[in-house]
């Protein structure tokens, strides 16, 4: 089978469910291919020691070719505010000489099309993790009026269901939210995307489900699927 169109994603090594959702969810011709890096958790690092293998991943991704490469991680793309996510599209761009995003960009211009500047942020992190994601989406523009994390081991984060998800949603609710962010690439959230939109009569936003979005809008692919959510109307 050919795959006229290529996405690259670095995505950190004990994520386990980003590969099966892009494959489930990305429209015939377009293929995800994946590095792992060893960058969350108990391998989290400044950037600086990342830098290295930031640099070998990139240079791996690109022998392959891709429209594009994701550094997809939704804390570690938000974890420094934008002068540190720049440095992080820097270093991929000249290592692999592909257009870069990441996972928080794509996020940003998912809830511009879908209408959202006031969120609840919905996530498996520690609080300190959730605040570090408030203060990117501060210095974005956009305001999170509540937050909720699990505080999780991130070798449960794919454990909890779509159900669960949901229901985690609906003990947070704002009535005075635009819509809802779902955090993490890591989880099931996805799968409760269309649910909860048809329940709260809002917009919901998961971080894969806004980086496939805004991979096939870089590539001018239209794509409808009524499982990923008014996004994809």
């Amino acid at each position: 089978m050919s795959i006229p169109t290529s996405i690259g994603l670095i995505i950190p090594s004990a994520n386990r469910l980003t590969e099966p959702q892009f494959n489930t969810y990305l429209p015939a011709g377009v293929g995800a291919f994946v590095t792992r890096l060893r960058m969350a958790g108990k391998f989290r690092k400044p950037l600086e020691e990342l830098k290295p293998q930031l640099v070998q991943a990139a240079e791996a991704l690109s022998d392959i070719k891709p429209n594009v490469i994701v550094f997809h991680c939704t804390a570690n793309s938000m974890e420094s505010g934008l002068a540190h996510e720049k440095t992080i599209v820097d270093i991929i761009e000249q290592a692999s000489g592909c257009p870069t995003i990441t996972t928080a960009q794509a996020l940003t211009q998912a809830f511009d099309r879908v209408g959202i500047k006031k969120m609840v942020l919905i996530s498996p992190y520690v609080q300190a993790t959730n605040q570090l994601e408030v203060n990117y989406l501060s210095e974005t523009g956009y305001t999170v009026l509540h937050e909720k994390g699990l505080a999780l081991e991130s070798t449960a984060y794919s454990t909890i269901t779509p159900e669960e998800w949901q229901k985690v949603v609906k003990e947070n609710l704002r009535a005075d939210a635009d819509g809802y962010f779902l955090s993490c690439t890591n989880t099931r959230m996805i799968e409760a995307v269309a649910a909860l939109e048809k329940d709260l009569g809002k917009p919901v936003i998961n971080s894969n489900q806004a980086t496939i979005w805004a991979c096939l809008k870089k590539f001018g692919i239209k794509h409808s699927d009524p499982r990923l959510g008014r996004l994809f109307n």
